[in-house]
């Protein structure tokens, strides 16, 4: 059975997911934000287990104009979902989007649950139980101007929770977006990589991962694992094929950090991922940068200086990293996410690339430096 999907994603990311689903055998196509593409479950099953971009995995329902209440609510009630729910199966129903028939996108989720539930009741005489934090069916409503479209999550959770971090932990950085940044660096597993200011070290974690072959989705559970309608035997034999095809990383993984907080919090994630072997730890200042092999691949995510009064204070701190990459690290790329076009300026290196990125709902700049032999000197340091 040949199912139409949508893998969801970060803006600016949307060719590394397709990139990402061709690797799986999977051809799609590229919209704003996502992915449509045409699969099987066991490519389902796939794609939740190894897509490192990709933040949900949607299977479509039903689409069609949409003007206001009672068009939403006949496209909902003409779904099946008597094929779809269990009476034991509870649901949600998520809305994305604008439209402006539905302000309050509340009420649009209670016109799609009202369909769900008169349908459920008509075709098998029972109404399904609600659960919004942890339904076993989640239901994405899509909305635009003059349409609407309806989805199932196959996922669960985001995919960029793998597993390995607190979800009340608050990082600078999303997985996928870690991921994302990696595979746009033209990261293979091969080269080494070097984090100069690691903090938690999603980047560090992520790149461990793509390096030793380890899918992103190998330690959490999906939603469609819970649907009978589902295919299920082939997520366990896409992860046994997984696991059995790590390998280690062929060159050196570093994140070093001045803060010994940042970094415990860092092998603790690395650990929980499974790949704390894999990499190394570092205690030091961006100034006391050791020399970095040619090649490396140097990657990270500085801070932005958002808040008020912050931007002055990181002002030398991008001087100090660019200076300490001049000085040691000729014959390496400098890839910075940055949030500060100003601050941007204080590197010293002429960008070669930028790609436009969202890092949230901040627009972002990712950035490649190349570092020639003699450029310190050059700068006149």
């Amino acid at each position: 059975m040949e199912l139409t999907c949508v893998a969801t994603c970060s803006r600016g990311l949307e060719e590394v997911l397709l990139q990402e689903l061709q690797l799986l055998g999977v051809r799609g196509q590229a919209r704003p934000g996502a992915v449509e593409f045409a699969a099987t479950w066991e490519q389902v099953a796939r794609a939740n287990l190894w897509l490192r971009t990709a933040i949900r995995v949607l299977v479509f329902l039903a689409s069609g104009p949409c003007s206001g209440r009672e068009e939403l609510y006949q496209l909902a009630f003409s779904v099946r979902w008597e094929e779809l729910l269990w009476r034991e199966a509870t649901v949600a129903v998520q809305v994305a989007g604008r439209h402006a028939a539905f302000a309050n996108t509340h009420f649009a989720a209670m016109v799609v649950k009202d369909a769900l539930v008169d349908r459920m009741r008509e075709h098998r005489g029972f109404r399904p139980s609600v659960d919004v934090k942890n339904p076993d069916l989640r239901v994405v409503l899509h909305l635009e101007r003059g349409a609407c479209a309806l989805y199932l999550d196959t996922s669960g959770e985001p995919l960029s929770h793998r597993g390995y971090r607190p979800r009340q932990a608050q990082a600078p950085l999303s997985e996928c977006l870690a991921a994302g940044l990696l595979l746009l660096a033209g990261y293979d597993g091969r080269q080494p990589v070097l984090d100069p200011m690691c903090g938690s070290g999603t980047i560090v974690v992520e790149a461990a991962l793509l390096a030793s072959r380890t899918p992103p989705g190998w330690k959490r559970s999906f939603a469609f694992e819970r649907w009978p309608f589902a295919s299920t035997h082939h997520l366990k034999e896409a992860r046994a094929e997984a696991l059995a095809g790590r390998r280690k990383p062929a060159a050196p993984i570093v994140g070093r950090d001045l803060a010994q907080q940042a970094l415990n919090l860092a092998r603790k994630a690395a650990k929980a991922a499974g790949v704390d072997a894999l990499v190394r730890w570092e205690r030091g200042d961006v100034r006391e940068l050791p020399r970095v092999p040619a090649g490396t691949l140097i990657i990270t995510n500085p801070p932005y200086g958002v808040r008020l009064g912050e931007e002055a204070e990181l002002v030398a701190l991008y001087r100090q990293l660019g200076d300490a990459v001049k000085r040691q690290a000729a014959g390496s790329t400098l890839w910075l996410l940055l949030g500060n076009p100003r601050l941007a300026r204080q590197v010293g290196l002429k960008a070669c690339k930028k790609i436009q990125l969202f890092n949230g709902p901040l627009k972002c700049q990712f950035c490649a430096y190349p570092v020639v032999e003699g450029e310190f000197k050059k700068g006149g340091a």
